[in-house]
């Protein structure tokens, strides 16, 4: 499988996800938004679009996001395999038609999911444990997805539109080792939100380790539900 996966920030990659997805033999192109050609995502087997701390709201300031939604309609017109991170997430929420918008409070930290009864019948019911939250928008639930998860300060968590697209608000690809870089890249975001980097660091020492075959579960059990004729790559 030819997996594409759309960055906005060098240190939000793939993280985990890419060693499962290439204990699977599948082949990975990773796209800076900010500098690639982003043609190569319109008909990947899988795309992935990664999290950034730019509002999907600014496309006026970034044009590129107006790109990634062009690629987004059309692949899920298609119904190609996509799948969004965080920033991802909310793209696919706006191309559906959702609002995006800020909340009253960031949500920064460690926590878990309360899964919808969709959520439980889904493959993300392999997540259990505490999962990184960190994002200061959320969105309403575009028509026709179905909510998979919540928490208590954000309704929206996950959503699936049918087989083929799944939008995530939280991180599971985060490695405890590379936490560091996101702190230091977020620096400013973190102090403002007053958020504890000393809790944030344990937590993640506590649950990411665990995390990784939950998320490698998921993973693995959403692309094997993908009908076959979901893969066109050209």
């Amino acid at each position: 499988m030819r997996v594409v996966a759309i960055q906005h920030l060098a240190f939000e990659d793939l993280g985990s996800l890419a060693d499962i997805l290439e204990r699977q033999g599948h082949q990975i192109e990773m796209l800076d938004a900010t500098r690639d050609d982003l043609q190569p995502a319109r008909n990947a087997d899988l795309l992935i679009v990664l999290g950034g701390p730019i509002s999907v709201n600014d496309s006026a300031r970034f044009p590129f996001l107006t790109e990634e939604c062009h690629i987004l309609e059309h692949r899920i017109l298609l119904g190609l395999p996509t799948i969004g991170v965080c920033l991802g997430a909310q793209l696919i929420a706006q191309v559906l038609g959702a609002k995006v918008f800020p909340m009253s409070i960031k949500e920064i930290g460690f926590s878990p999911l309360v899964l919808t009864e969709a959520g439980w019948a889904h493959p993300l019911a392999h997540v259990s444990l505490p999962v990184l939250h960190w994002h200061g928008e959320t969105f309403d639930l575009p028509e026709g997805a179905t909510r998979l998860a919540s928490t208590d300060l954000c309704a929206e968590q996950a959503f699936a539109l049918g087989d083929h697209t799944l939008a995530l608000q939280f991180h599971l690809e985060v490695r405890s080792q590379e936490l560091e870089r996101w702190l230091v890249g977020h620096i400013v975001e973190l102090e403002a939100a007053g958020v504890d980097l000393s809790k944030l660091r344990t937590d993640a020492g506590k649950w990411s380790a665990l995390l990784e075959p939950q998320a490698c579960d998921m993973l693995e059990n959403w692309l094997a539900g993908l009908p076959p004729e979901s893969f066109r790559s050209q």
